[in-house]
C-alpha cells in the first residue's frame, strides 16, 4: 500500500524542521488547510502538490512520487543522459570536462555512479582493482575502497570523514534510499587512520592529498549542477573538478598530460 500523500508532506516537513506555520505562510495557504492535507482529510490539487513541494525544496524525483501519491501524473521527465533529448547537456558536460585538463574532473549521477571523465582524471583510477571499474564505476567506492584510492590517500582519514559527512547530509536533505545504502556500505570500509572531521588550524578546505609515483598531491575540488533542471536526470547530476591546492602539484598535473 502506498504512503499517502499527506504523510510523505509531512515527513518532508519535518525533514526541513519547519512547522505548519512556517510552511503554510511560504506557501501562501492556511494552516489550518495544510493541516487537513496531512492528515488526509483534504485532497491537495495538482498545483497544491507542486506548491507545496516547491516551498519544501523536494528533489524532483521525489516531486514525482508526491504527485504520484495525490493521484497525479509525474510531471517531470526522466530522460536516458546518452538520449536525443539530452544532447544538449551531454554536449555541456563533455565541453567543461574537457576545459577542465590538465586537471581532473568527473561528471556523477544522484548515486555517484562515474558518468564522464577526462583524461586527467585517470589520476585517480590508475592501478585500482579492476572490479571498482566494471558494470557502473562508482567515484565513492574508488575512493574509499580499500582496493581502490584508500591507501594512496595520504590524508585518508580526514577525507574520509569530509566525504561520508557530505553524503549522510545528502541523505538528510533527498531521503534517498539509494544513498543511505550506498553511506552504510562506504562506513563498513576499514580505516586504519582516525576520522578527522575538526580541520586543522589555518585550513580553509579539506584537501585531497593524494600520492601518485613518487609525488604527493593536494587537490581542492568544486562541484557545478544544473541550476535550472527540469529532467530527473539532469537535476541530478553534478560535475567535480579538482585543482591544484599548490604549484608543485599544479606543475606537475601540466607535466603530466604533456
Amino acid at each position: 500500500m502506498s504512503t499517502p500523500v499527506g504523510e510523505l508532506l509531512r515527513d518532508w516537513r519535518g525533514r526541513r524542521r519547519l512547522s505548519q506555520l512556517d510552511l503554510s505562510l511560504r506557501a501562501d495557504i492556511s494552516a489550518r488547510h495544510l493541516s487537513f492535507v496531512e492528515t488526509g482529510r483534504s485532497a491537495p490539487s495538482r498545483d497544491m502538490v507542486l506548491r507545496l513541494a516547491e516551498q519544501l525544496e523536494v528533489p524532483l524525483r521525489e516531486r514525482n512520487r508526491l504527485l504520484l501519491a495525490a493521484g497525479f501524473a509525474p510531471a517531470y521527465r526522466e530522460s536516458a543522459l546518452d538520449s536525443p533529448r539530452l544532447s544538449a547537456v551531454q554536449a555541456a558536460v563533455r565541453q567543461v570536462l574537457a576545459a577542465h585538463e590538465p586537471y581532473p574532473s568527473v561528471a556523477v549521477d544522484r548515486r555517484w555512479n562515474l558518468v564522464e571523465a577526462n583524461a586527467a582524471s585517470s589520476l585517480f583510477t590508475d592501478d585500482i582493482a579492476p572490479h571498482l571499474l566494471a558494470g557502473q564505476p562508482n567515484a565513492l567506492r574508488i575512493s574509499l575502497h580499500p582496493d581502490g584510492m584508500a591507501p594512496r590517500i595520504a590524508n585518508l582519514g580526514q577525507w574520509r570523514a569530509h566525504l561520508l559527512g557530505r553524503l549522510a547530509r545528502e541523505v538528510a536533505v533527498s531521503g534517498d534510499a539509494d544513498v543511505a545504502e550506498l553511506l552504510a556500505e562506504l562506513r563498513e570500509y576499514p580505516c586504519d587512520e582516525p576520522e578527522v572531521e575538526v580541520p586543522d588550524t589555518g585550513e580553509v578546505f579539506v584537501p585531497l592529498r593524494i600520492r601518485y609515483e613518487d609525488a604527493e598531491l593536494s587537490l581542492l575540488s568544486t562541484v557545478s549542477t544544473f541550476g535550472t533542471a527540469l529532467d530527473v536526470t539532469v537535476a541530478e547530476l553534478s560535475v567535480e573538478s579538482f585543482f591544484p591546492a599548490d604549484a608543485a602539484t599544479a606543475s606537475f598535473l601540466r607535466a603530466r598530460l604533456t
